[in-house]
């Protein structure tokens, strides 16, 4: 069995946030779905898990961070740098905030980061195949960023 992923994040506004992730390439998975959360999917292995206040604190008693906090960077991997741009973009024109860390480009890899409408953010990332399969060379500078 393929392992799969299932982030779920808090949001104020569930509508809005389907639509946000909508307007990112995801798809909703209505069998998942209610008034209190939406099963959001970006592949077959990864699902995000948009989850009313309400419906989070049945699942824990810990306190929801501000938007203003980063919990996590929830980092993707894209199939171009283009794609990257585009989901970033998209994230720009549908209620994120774009590039809340400089953009990252290191020549093999490239990424952009932007918070959703409750700020959780995401940085989207294309690597060189070549590189992420092991068979190409990693940029020297790029290497000794990694490693400090």
């Amino acid at each position: 069995m393929t392992r799969m992923i299932f982030v779920n994040l808090p949001v104020t506004d569930l509508p809005a946030s389907r639509r946000f992730y909508e307007a990112i390439g995801f798809t909703n998975e209505p069998r998942f779905s209610d008034e209190t959360a939406a099963c959001m999917v970006l592949s077959d292995a990864i699902f995000v898990m948009l989850l009313t206040h309400a419906k989070w604190a049945t699942f824990t008693s810990r306190p929801i961070p501000s938007s203003d906090v980063s919990e996590v960077m929830l980092c993707v991997n894209c199939d171009s740098r283009d794609a990257v741009n585009a989901m970033a973009d998209s994230a720009a024109s549908s209620g994120g905030q774009i590039d809340v860390n400089p953009a990252q480009d290191h020549g093999f890899m490239m990424s952009r980061t932007f918070a959703d409408p409750d700020g959780h953010v995401w940085e989207p990332m294309w690597m060189d195949p070549a590189v992420a399969n092991g068979d190409g060379p990693v940029a020297e500078d790029a290497a000794h960023h990694r490693a400090s």
